[in-house]
């Protein structure tokens, strides 16, 4: 069953022209990239000190094991900079569901449509995969507002509420979004 808006729909903005002309999104992870990700997920302001070590714990094992780990990168390059990256992989124990584990953009840079091209390159690489369905979870607190909007704006539909889950009063809020089957 297709949930939100339809895959093929484009739902993403456009980053600014200045933008497009430098940003490149690349594959893979280097060892520079560790740095980065610890970097860019704490100028965000979102992620307390052990989050952002458990994103700096799945960038290593990346590095480390390659594609076998099951955490895939893609990471928007400014003049050969990394200023965002997200992080998905095959959800075990599933045939065709992925999770979007994480996603971040510099903070001084947000909201000029480089997390939305990083989600829709994230999704293409999950459709080649053969991916049929992509979960995204994140906190019911008022701080991550615009992190729902974007979800919802980007397609996905909030599919479950876990009460309590990071702790008291701020629920797992669980997000999906169907892709077709080719």
């Amino acid at each position: 069953m297709q949930t939100g808006k339809p895959f093929n729909e484009p739902t993403h903005q456009a980053i600014s022209k200045t933008m497009t002309d430098t940003v490149q999104v690349r594959e893979g992870i280097t060892a520079g990239d560790i740095l980065a990700v610890r970097d860019i997920a704490g100028s965000s302001g979102f992620f307390r000190k052990d989050e952002i070590e458990v994103a700096v714990g799945l960038a290593q094992e990346s590095l480390e094991k390659g594609g076998e780990s099951g955490y895939h990168f893609l990471f928007a390059d400014l003049s050969g900079k990394p200023v965002g990256f997200i992080c998905f992989g095959p959800i075990p124990c599933t045939i065709g569901s992925f999770d979007i584990y994480w996603m971040a953009v510099m903070e001084e840079i947000r909201g000029q449509g480089l997390g939305n091209k990083l989600l829709g390159e994230a999704e293409r690489a999950v459709t080649r995969s053969g991916g049929r369905m992509i979960y995204i979870e994140t906190s019911s607190t008022e701080k991550y507002e615009p992190t729902r909007r974007f979800y919802l704006k980007a397609g996905y539909v909030e599919e479950a509420r876990l009460k309590d889950f990071y702790l008291e009063g701020d629920d797992k809020l669980i997000y999906s979004r169907a892709i077709p089957t080719s």
